[in-house]
């Protein structure tokens, strides 16, 4: 599906299930919502499931002005979907910048969420400017993202399947939207915001997650109230991707107890 967000980006989803209540999940920087299709097909038959494709991700044409591009306009992306789906409330699930997009959510429109799975993320990520400008000067070296998408996935030791859909997936980008959206995932702070939440919440890591570490979503839990801290067996940083059956099984015991 595609809807416009109220500034006029182009925004959607990739949306399963027809019954029970609702989850959204938002996929991180360098993805598209097709990263999450375990999970609709694992979840579809017993809730209404929505993937949402953050606006300048390269899934959607044409691209917004960067500008647009923001941490702003990814939680406008999500409630315009949610909006268009009839989804009052729901459940957030989010990896890698999706997490940074649950704690924007939570500062603007709390009331909405009936609960979170934060995978592989951060509430705040130490040097995340240097970081930013680290990844942007690395994207403009490579001369185009096919090319940066290559060099940069085979940094995460994936099998031959994930590595050539994570390529795909960089590769549909452009370079002007990717940078702004490495602006918008490396450098927000959300921690004075963590004790503040209230719903129940599962932290996820990937047992060999390299970028962001296990520390950083310790720090998460210990922030929230009540918060569970789980680890994703033989999973990196896009742990829902790289053992399903391992996520999957974790997000069940939350959706218990919403």
């Amino acid at each position: 599906m595609r809807v416009d967000a109220p500034d006029g980006a182009s925004t959607g989803a990739r949306a399963a299930g027809t019954r029970g209540k609702a989850l959204v999940f938002v996929h991180g920087v360098g993805s598209t919502a097709a990263i999450w299709d375990p999970q609709l097909e694992a979840f579809s038959d017993s809730h209404r499931c929505a993937a949402i494709e953050l606006r300048g991700n390269g899934a959607l044409h044409p691209d917004p002005n960067p500008a647009l591009v923001s941490r702003e306009g990814f939680a406008a992306d999500v409630l315009a979907v949610a909006d268009a789906l009839n989804m009052e409330r729901f459940t957030l699930i989010g990896c890698s910048l999706g997490g940074v997009v649950a704690f924007e959510l939570w500062k603007r429109s709390s009331q909405r969420l009936e609960a979170m799975a934060i995978a592989d993320s951060f509430a705040y990520y130490p040097g995340g400017q240097a970081y930013a400008d680290g990844v942007k000067a690395a994207v403009r070296e490579a001369g185009n993202m096919r090319t940066f998408g290559e060099l940069r996935a085979a940094k995460l030791g994936l099998p031959p399947e994930r590595l050539r859909v994570t390529v795909d997936q960089m590769a549909c980008k452009s370079v002007a939207c990717y940078e702004a959206a490495t602006q918008a995932t490396w450098t927000g702070d959300y921690r004075d915001l963590l004790p503040t939440i209230d719903v129940p919440v599962l932290v996820l890591c990937g047992e060999h997650d390299a970028v962001a570490p296990l520390a950083l979503s310790e720090e998460i839990a210990r922030g929230i109230p009540g918060a569970a801290l789980a680890i994703v067996a033989d999973a990196g940083h896009v742990s829902n991707a790289d053992n399903p059956a391992a996520f999957n099984a974790l997000l069940r015991e939350l959706l218990v107890k919403v």
